[in-house]
This record gives C-alpha cells, structure tokens and sequence, in this order.
C-alpha cells in the first residue's frame, strides 16, 4: 500500500539532511547519523545555511553523541589529521561563513591551540582519552554547544559568529 503524504510533508522530508550508517555490531551504540535531529538543528530551510554552519551542527551533533557514550573518567579530544599536529582538548568550535570551522583548545602539552579549517577540507577525528586530573569533572562540550545553540535560535537576531 502507497503512504498518501501531503505536499508539506514531502518538502519537509526533502529539506531534512540524508544520513545512513551500518556497524559490524547490532548491538553497537546509537550514533547521530541514526538520531532524530534537534529541534534547533531542523529549524529553517536547509538553503539558508551555508557550508559551514551546516558543518558546524553536524559535527556538533557527532561530538555530542561521542561524549554520551564516554566514561566518567574520559574526555574527548579532536585528532587532528593531515600532519603531526597532534590533538586538541576541544574548549569551542566556531564557524564563520559562508565555508571555515574553528576548533579551540590545548594540545597534549597544554599549550592553548586554535585549528582553522576549510568545510572541504573537513576531517576530525574523535579520540576518547583519560582526563588529565582524576577528580576533576569531566567538561562535556558538545551539551554546551547545543546549549548555546539553543539559545542562538531562541533570541531574534544573534548571529553565528555571536560568543555563547
């Protein structure tokens, strides 16, 4: 049997990102390709978003779905590819449009660290890693991010370039 859908439905569905993933696990942790988007993320048309904002949420949206799966005593760092940079203890990301990431943080050796990136350029790869001081709370940056975020949409007029 055919599904009738409504023309709303069908442009809603169109404007909605496509994502598929498959594991070598069923039992393998959800991950944000299969998640529902937040209601923050799915706001507005998909043609108003440039390259990098898009990137921008998605890679939040993989950076929040890491750290839900870390252990207490783990915090996550970006592994920065394409060279002998190391790592970097994520403290922010930005974006400036229409096409460049930033991540901020400090590197393995504490040294305050700020990686500019092209959206075609993108590549990060996320490492779980001890945190430095055992009884220290671990900072889970992806929840304050979508935070922000939140709060970015809720207040007319905040641009992306706007501290949170």
């Amino acid at each position: 049997m055919t599904e009738i859908r409504t023309t709303a439905e069908a442009h809603e569905e169109a404007a909605l990102p496509n994502a598929k993933v498959v594991h070598t696990s069923e039992n393998a942790p959800k991950t944000a390709e299969v998640k529902p988007l937040p209601p923050e993320l799915a706001r507005g048309r998909p043609e108003d978003k440039s390259p990098a904002q898009w990137a921008y949420e998605r890679v939040l949206l993989y950076i929040q779905n890491f750290e839900e799966q870390l252990q207490e005593d783990e915090e996550v760092v970006l592994g920065l590819t394409g060279g002998e940079a190391g790592v970097l203890q994520i403290e922010g990301i930005g974006f400036f449009d229409p096409d460049i990431l930033t991540f901020y943080g400090t590197d393995e050796y504490g040294a305050r660290t700020q990686l500019i990136q092209h959206v075609n350029q993108l590549n990060v790869m996320l490492i779980a890693q001890p945190k430095p001081v055992a009884d220290e709370a671990p900072r889970r940056i992806g929840f304050r991010l979508a935070r922000a975020l939140e709060e970015e949409n809720a207040s007319e007029g905040a641009k992306p370039q706007d501290e949170a």
